[in-house]
């Protein structure tokens, strides 16, 4: 465990300003505009990643030869657009380093893809896309990085890469997603403007997900208006094969020593402040010795501002990890 040197300025340490701002409009279009300086290219694909399953992507690269390619991967009902993926892809591609900036099921404007809904075990879909994406290019070193929920992607990714004959060179996680136990518990009882900010962007996804297949989804706005707990149990009790909420939790778990297994070089960047994923549970965390956990006194969840800029840490941070690892193989 490695303390990070990450230092705000003093009216920028609060949590809840650092997590507010990083998913704020402000944040996402100086993130796009960064993409724009750069003269970034970005070309969408629709992957076949097995069992009929599509998923959105962009593969967004500049005119040069890259030294390697990064899947990125955003949290929990954010997108390809999210602010934090779009400064990190632009400081990727600054640093010589071509970027997949992959949409999960029903996520960005992806509801029509797939009749069955997004749930957090999907992980066979993510690492069948990463599959087609690191034969579509082959000659480029392979890494991933993700975000919140996409962390915990990332991470599982890491865990099944060798058996799925991905050559992945690293994986970096920046607030990943532990315990979803834990995780809950936080949003029920902490501020509650997180639990509604969630509860608000999933509602809208399943009533556009209802809109997309009716005929499939014929759930009532009552259903909607439970609140995280309820509508997640409602959810799984529909929609998968696990008997229990603690079941569905425990399939995408990945605390304890759940990464103890990890053949994979891995860096995982937490917050001691983070208002999401408690802090605790990456204290608990059992790694190899491949895996590096650095842990910054303040960020809130997965901001790391730096200052009015809006630019951050963590996407510097996840870029010098991937360097490295290109360097170390190079």
């Amino acid at each position: 465990m490695i303390a990070a040197r990450f230092i705000p300025p003093r009216w920028l340490r609060g949590a809840h300003l650092q997590s507010l701002l990083s998913s704020s409009a402000a944040r996402r279009r100086r993130g796009a505009r960064a993409l724009d300086r750069l003269g970034a290219r970005s070309v969408e694909h629709i992957l076949e990643v097995g069992g009929g399953v599509r998923l959105q992507g962009f593969h967004t690269t500049l005119p040069r030869d890259p030294r390697g390619l990064v899947l990125l991967l955003h949290g929990w009902e954010g997108s390809v657009e999210s602010g934090y993926i779009l400064h990190t892809a632009a400081t990727l591609l600054a640093a010589g380093l071509d970027v997949f900036r992959l949409n999960f099921r029903d996520h960005g404007d992806t509801h029509r893809l797939n009749e069955d809904p997004f749930h957090s075990c999907r992980i066979d879909e993510v690492v069948g896309a990463a599959q087609v994406v690191s034969r579509m290019f082959p000659q480029q070193p392979f890494m991933a990085a993700g975000f919140s929920l996409g962390g915990n992607f990332a991470l599982r990714l890491g865990l099944r890469a060798p058996a799925a004959g991905i050559d992945l060179r690293h994986v970096a996680a920046v607030c990943p997603a532990l315990d979803p136990a834990a995780v809950l518990t936080a949003l029920e009882t902490g501020l509650p403007l997180y639990h509604g900010y969630f509860m608000r962007k999933w509602r809208a996804s399943l009533r556009r997900k209802r809109a997309a297949f009716p005929q499939r989804h014929d759930f009532a706005d009552a259903v909607l208006k439970q609140d995280m707990r309820a509508l997640t149990a409602w959810m799984v009790g529909r929609y998968t094969d696990f008997p229990t909420l603690a079941d569905y939790f425990d399939g995408y778990c990945i605390a304890g020593d759940r990464l103890a297994g990890l053949s994979v070089p891995a860096s995982l960047l937490a917050a001691v402040d983070d208002p999401v994923i408690p802090i605790a549970d990456f204290q608990r965390l059992q790694l190899p010795a491949l895996a590096q956990l650095v842990i910054a006194a303040h960020g809130g969840h997965c901001g790391f501002l730096e200052g009015a800029s809006l630019q951050g840490f963590a996407e510097k941070w996840v870029c010098a990890r991937l360097s490295d690892a290109v360097a170390v193989r190079a």
